[in-house]
């Protein structure tokens, strides 16, 4: 009986997918003067800890499609994306954030706007619901509190 009613409760749970672009599988290792030595899935054990209440999955790819495709069969109430570099060269991403009926929250670890010129205009953000930047991994906190909200 136990077992019914927890899968009971966990069906009943917000579900948010956080999806990740391309290299950041590095997180923790690649440049941590921009990102910061602390690995993605140390922040996001430590997330999921604080908000029993929220099932959390963590999608990463560095393949386009792949990231489409996630997108296109999400059934989460709410999705977190850092598409990273294909947030500025992706229009099959931003396409498939258009066409869902899902808030998705846009965020890049590192303000973007204090980076490269190529980075300063992206092609996703226009369908996303809101956008957080240089906010490191404290971003995610407010896009999940965010979306709790709206959910």
């Amino acid at each position: 009986a136990k077992t019914k009613k927890k899968a009971y409760f966990e069906f009943l749970k917000t579900k948010i997918d956080i999806i990740h672009g391309p290299n950041l599988n590095l997180l923790g290792k690649r440049q941590p003067a921009i990102y910061g030595y602390e690995s993605f899935e140390s922040f996001l054990s430590n997330l999921e800890d604080k908000n029993k209440d929220i099932e959390i999955s963590l999608f990463q790819s560095n393949l386009e499609g792949e990231i489409v495709t996630k997108l296109q069969e999400s059934n989460a109430q709410g999705i977190i994306i850092n598409a990273a570099a294909y947030s500025h060269t992706s229009i099959a991403i931003a396409d498939a954030i258009a066409a869902i009926n899902i808030p998705v929250v846009n965020i890049h670890i590192s303000n973007i706007y204090q980076r490269e010129k190529e980075r300063h205009k992206e092609l996703i953000s226009q369908y996303c619901t809101a956008g957080i930047y240089g906010m490191g991994y404290d971003g995610y906190v407010f896009a999940l509190n965010y979306l709790k909200k709206q959910i």
